[in-house]
This record gives C-alpha cells, structure tokens and sequence, in this order.
C-alpha cells in the first residue's frame, strides 16, 4: 500500500508555498541578494532578549493557562483599551498564523464563504480549504485599495467571514479609514465576521493604520503578532481579541492543538509592549523610499505605505512574473513570483527588509532586467 493512501485529500491539494520554495533555493545559492525574506532585519530588542532569558532561569519552562499569562493579557487588553476604547475578550496565540488557524476551526461550517482580497497572504486560501470553507477571491486589481462594492458583489447567503490585511503583503496597501468605515458597514449589512489581520500595524509609515475595529467591533476579530514589529518573529507570538463567544471556541481549541503559546516567550512579550521600536519604523520608512526611488521610473507599482513590501507589475515582454523571477534569480537576486499570493501571475514582490546596499544594487539588477526585455 502507497504512502499516499494514507494523505487526506484535502492535504494533498496544498501545494509548496511560492515563498517557502525560494528560501529553499536560496539556501542552495552562494550569497544571493535575498529580497524575498517577510522578516525584519534587526534583531530582538536587548530588554526583550533578556526578560525572556530570565524567565528561563527563573524556571518559566512549564505550560501556563491556554489564554495566556494573565499580566500579559492584561497589558493587551490595556492597550485595546486606551486605543479603541474596547474591551474584547482577549487570548494568547502561536503566532498571528497560529491565530488563522483557529479562527477558521472555530467559525467554518461545511460551505461556509469566505471572501479574500486577492493579492492575498499566502496561507489564506489554504486555511479555508482546509477547515471546509469556500474560498472567494475578489479581484482587487490594479490599485489593491479596499473596494467594498466588490465585496459587496461578492456576498451570497453563504458568506461567513471576510479576511482583511493591513498594512497588506504582498502589496504594503494602508487601507484608508474610509475604506474601513465601508467594510465594517458591510458586515453589519450582511451579518459578517471581518478577521482583521493585523501583523503590519506597527509598520505603518504614512501614518496610523486603520482596524476595523474603530467602526465595527463586534464584528471583528483582531490578530496582532510581535514578530514583524519587534524582530522576533520566530518567537511565534501573537494574540487575538473579539467577540467573547468567538474567543471562547478558539481557546477550547487551543486547548487540543498549540496547548498555549510558549511560556518563556509570552514574558518576553510582557516587555515587547513597553519597548520603543519607533526608531526601526522610521529606519524602515526610509528604506521603503529607497526602493521606491530606485524601482521608480523602470516598473508599475502602487506605492506601499506598511510592512516591508513592493509589488511591482514586470515589464509586457515577460509572459508572466516567473519568468521574470527566473531571470532574477539568474543574476542571483531573490524575489517571490506574484502566483504564490495571487490568481495572477503578473505581479513580483520584493522586500526591502534587507540592508541598504542590498536595496540598491537589487533593485539595479532588477531593472537592468526588466530594460533588456
């Protein structure tokens, strides 16, 4: 009997990310200029290192509560407070990923709709497909803003949830407030959980980015992580907050799968959220200029205004983005091919989270390329 046999069949639909098959090329390369990475380039903050080495030689290596540290939590939730004037019900995740996860186990019957802006995370999809849900893209092309009548033409009886993502990857979009107010009218309308994926909000460059939660609380369920904002993304720490009978369903589920988010970690976490990384946000802004500057004039871009991201359109003489990308990485630059985020493949990401030199010379050989046709 085959190995396959024993593969779900929803399991075996899900195939390698586009990201994760150019970190396993880049691997394989000899100092490639790597502008495919979704991760800071500065490490964890010094206070943040060191409260969490404390906590392990204070013997904070137990589980603790599946919501999570009780003065972690309440520091969270001090915080929705001061900044929407909210107070969900509050709990700790594995990761803002770790926080998908659960929301769709939790809400997704059989059928259930989900709406996706596409260009979309990566994960998004699959995560529906995954927990029995319909996944349904709707075409944000080519200025990536929120269009809420596009939602809208996209609702039937079916349609549950409505994943949004800003500061958004690929594309680094802000989605205005205007765009927010709209989306959080249209759950109210049609009686929809917005899942607002939040990862970026620290990110933000061109100022504060709009949540949903400002116009739509109870409809919304946030999911905010530290990894991008703190450098510390393999920590795998994030939270979520929402309406009290969502919360409950994910935390009963985390129960049986991540059992809680790591003990050591969620101290250091403690220290995250007093830490100052105003300067890693400005030194980010600049850089997105940087790339901006270089990549203007050659490529068709929306400008991005979050997160660590471009999403130029290649050139009319390639077929599509991976034959462009293909070419990158022929002159050894690493970028993501628009298909591994979207149902178009006309599109490339690249992210600026690397050094200046690398910005510079990477984005010169991008466009020598795209020149040459």
């Amino acid at each position: 009997m085959s190995g396959s046999h024993f593969v779900a069949d929803k399991v075996s639909t899900i195939g390698s990310s586009g990201i994760r098959r150019i970190f396993d090329l880049a691997a394989r390369m000899t100092n490639p200029i790597d502008m495919s990475m979704g991760q800071p380039d500065f490490d964890t903050p010094q206070p943040v290192k060191r409260a969490a080495i404390a906590a392990i030689e204070e013997g904070c290596n137990s589980y603790t509560v599946t919501h999570g540290l009780p003065a972690l939590r309440e520091k969270i939730t001090a915080q929705l407070k001061a900044e929407f004037d909210w107070d969900p019900a509050v709990f700790v995740t594995s990761g803002v990923s770790g926080g998908l996860v659960l929301a769709m186990m939790a809400c997704l019957n059989p059928g259930d709709e989900v709406l996706i802006g596409d260009p979309y995370f990566v994960s998004y999809k699959h995560l529906v497909n995954l927990f029995g849900g319909r996944p349904v893209v709707v075409d944000l092309y080519d200025d990536f803003r929120l269009d809420v009548q596009r939602f809208e033409a996209a609702v039937t009886d079916r349609t549950k949830l409505v994943l949004v993502n800003s500061p958004g990857n690929p594309t680094g979009i802000v989605a205005a407030a205007e765009e927010m107010r709209g989306m959080a009218e249209l759950a109210r309308k049609h009686n929809l959980l917005l899942v607002s994926d939040e990862i970026y909000n620290v990110l933000s460059y061109d100022g504060p980015a709009a949540s949903p939660v400002r116009f739509a609380p109870e409809h919304t369920l946030l999911l905010r992580g530290f990894g991008k904002s703190y450098g510390m993304t393999g920590w795998r720490m994030g939270y979520a907050a929402g309406p009290a009978d969502v919360i409950a369903q994910m935390a009963k589920l985390q129960q049986y799968t991540f059992v809680c988010a790591p003990h050591m970690a969620q101290r250091g976490c403690l220290t995250a959220l007093d830490t100052d990384v105003s300067n890693h946000v400005a030194d980010y802004r600049r850089k997105r200029d940087m790339a901006v500057a270089a990549l203007e004039g050659t490529f068709e871009f929306v400008r991005p205004a979050g997160g660590f991201y471009v999403f130029p359109k290649v050139p009319a003489a390639f077929d599509n983005s991976t034959a462009f990308v293909e070419q990158a990485i022929a002159r050894n630059v690493l970028v993501i091919p628009g298909n591994a985020f979207s149902e178009r493949d006309t599109h490339f990401r690249i992210s600026y989270a690397v050094s200046d030199d690398k910005i510079t010379e990477g984005c010169r050989i991008l466009c020598e390329i795209a020149k040459a046709g």
